[in-house]
This record gives structure tokens, sequence and C-alpha cells, in this order.
């Protein structure tokens, strides 16, 4: 016998194409032009994610040989996500200039394609290197408007400040393959059916909770390399606060835990990377934006996230993001 399903009358379904038109039309200046940059991103994001899901069945897993401007060995799946994201947007008419943290200098739009008005700044893979043992991984982007008089862009437009962002987000590759952006009116999830190939509407208006759980993320394995601060800090969210250890190890995974159940990210600063380690265009500053939209903070320990003026393109920063009242905590230590 067929079992019968009742639709209820207020269910609806709303995919991030449709979330994007709504949300233009509350804009009646708005071109579509950066609606339809963001829909090229989810595209984009889809065909990373098909690859990252099949990746223990193809070869494409592990090194492809080659390092990074940072001298880390690229994985064979930053190259074809690098690649992805490129030719997703170099075509389109959208883009004056792209930064990825795969390369060195600006990306520039081949000249016979037109460019328009918006900066994208990206970390096509984060956390790469728990591919080859099915770790959840990350897509990071952050958009900019043009403010050079360049029509394809200059390292200028690139060296913004976080506060300065149009837009920011992340693509989580995990049990299911989701993305989460801020334009700077609220943050929201989107869940991708694989049946049907679409982004729907999963989680709108993520706040972090009021009663955010105590826990704590960082890499103690680095304790002997902090400063004393930061070991008193973690000794007293361990002994004194309460507090339990979580770390994914993979960026984009702890901040999503994070924003979805509160707590305390930490990458801080060491004696090996005195300016710490994750890169404040690539990861920090969109991460930040989407924390400070969700009601949350961000602090380099000392100032906001989104009001650090980058110098360089690959500029590295500490990072302390989560529930606001755990990163006030954490910033009473330096």
């Amino acid at each position: 016998m067929t079992q019968m399903f009742e639709v209820m009358p207020d269910s609806h379904v709303v995919t991030i194409s449709r979330f994007l038109v709504d949300e233009q039309r509350l804009h009646p200046e708005a071109t579509g032009a950066f609606t339809d940059l963001l829909q090229d991103i989810a595209v984009a994001a889809k065909v990373i994610g098909r690859e990252v899901n099949k990746a223990g069945l193809a070869d494409i897993l592990g090194s492809s040989g080659d390092e990074n401007v940072h001298g880390e060995q690229v994985q064979k799946l930053d190259v074809f996500a690098d690649h992805v994201i490129r030719k997703a947007l170099d075509h389109t008419g959208l883009v004056a200039c792209m930064a990825s943290e795969e390369s060195e200098g600006l990306i520039s739009i081949p000249e016979k394609f037109p460019a328009g008005d918006y900066v994208v700044i990206f970390d096509p893979l984060d956390g790469s290197s728990n591919i080859d043992v099915n770790v959840s991984i990350g897509t990071i982007f952050s958009i900019h408007r043009k403010r050079s008089k360049d029509d394809r862009g200059t390292l200028d437009d690139c060296l913004q400040p976080g506060s300065r962002q149009v837009a920011a987000g992340y693509v989580l590759y995990g049990s299911s393959t989701m993305l989460v952006y801020t334009s700077g009116a609220g943050v929201h999830g989107f869940t991708l059916d694989p049946a049907i190939g679409e982004f729907l509407l999963s989680h709108p208006q993520m706040r972090f909770p009021e009663q955010p759980q105590k826990v704590y993320s960082v890499n103690e394995a680095y304790f002997n390399r902090w400063d004393p601060q930061q070991q008193q800090l973690v000794t007293h969210l361990k002994n004194d606060a309460g507090f339990s250890s979580r770390y994914i190890g993979s960026f984009v995974a702890d901040i999503h835990r994070t924003l979805l159940q509160g707590g305390l990210f930490m990458y801080p600063a060491d004696n090996k990377s005195p300016q710490g380690k994750l890169r404040l265009l690539y990861e920090a500053a969109p991460m930040a934006m989407i924390v400070e939209q969700a009601g949350g903070r961000a602090t380099d320990g000392c100032r906001t996230v989104l009001e650090i003026e980058p110098q360089t393109l690959h500029q590295r920063t500490p990072l302390y993001m989560g529930s606001r009242q755990f990163v006030d905590l954490a910033d009473s230590f330096f």
C-alpha cells in the first residue's frame, strides 16, 4: 500500500537563487550583479563538493607535488578547487580581480573577458591537510567593491579592511555540503540537496546561542610555544571556568560548530609564528564578518579583526572568535 504524506500548508522550500532574488528586491537600487556573483560562487561550490565527496574513489587524493606561496604542500583537490572558482568567475563581467590563498599575487581577469566592480578573495580549500583522512574541509570567500579607478583592479583593491566587505561566506564539505553567507543583514545557511542539485535554505538568521556551550577550540600541542598569557588563559578555561576542549583542526568546521553551539575558537601566535598562522584576508576577515553578524566577536587579542588594515596580500594574524562573552574573557588576558 502506498503511504501518503500530507504537506503542511505553511511548509515551503527556498532555494538560494530564490532567496538571493528576494533579498535583491529589498534594494530597488540593486542591479542584480551581486546576486549573480553569489549564484556563481554557489555553482562553484557544487562542483567542488561533488569532487570532494568522491575523492576516495578518484585519483585526486594526496599531494600534487608542488608547494604554494606559504611553502605548504599543495593537495590535488586544492588545485582543482582553485581552478573551479577562477573559471566560474573570470568570464562573468562581474569581477575586477581576484586573489587566492594558493597564488602569490593578484589574479587578473583575462583581457578577452569584461571586468566588473567586485573583488573576490578566496581560500579554495581550507583544511586540505585533512583531505586524506576524510575530515570536513571547506571553502572561504570574501567580496569587496573595487575602489580604484583601474578597470581590472589593483592590489589596493584587495588590501581593504574586513569592515569594507560587501559579503563573506564559507562552504562546509561535511556529512552534507552547506553554504553559509552574510551580506551585512544577518547570516543564512543553505544545505545542498544532492537529489535536486540545489542549495536550500536550512538555517535562516543564524545566531550564536544565548546560553553557549563552554567549549574552547585550540591546538594544545603548541602549548609550550605560547606566551605566558595564552598559557594562563587555557589553564583558566580548563581548571577554573569549567570549559571542555573540542578541536577538529579544520578551520571551517571548527567555526561552524562554534557558531551553532557557541564557544571560543583560538589560533594564537606562538614563538615559531609570532604574527599568527591564519591569513587575514582569506580566513580571518571573512569569518569575522560572519561571526559578528551572528552576534559574536572576533579579535586578534587586542584589535577587532574587521578593523585591521591589511598591508600585504598574505598577511597573517592571531585569532580569537566565537561567543561574545568568551572572546571578551580571552581579550582580558592580553
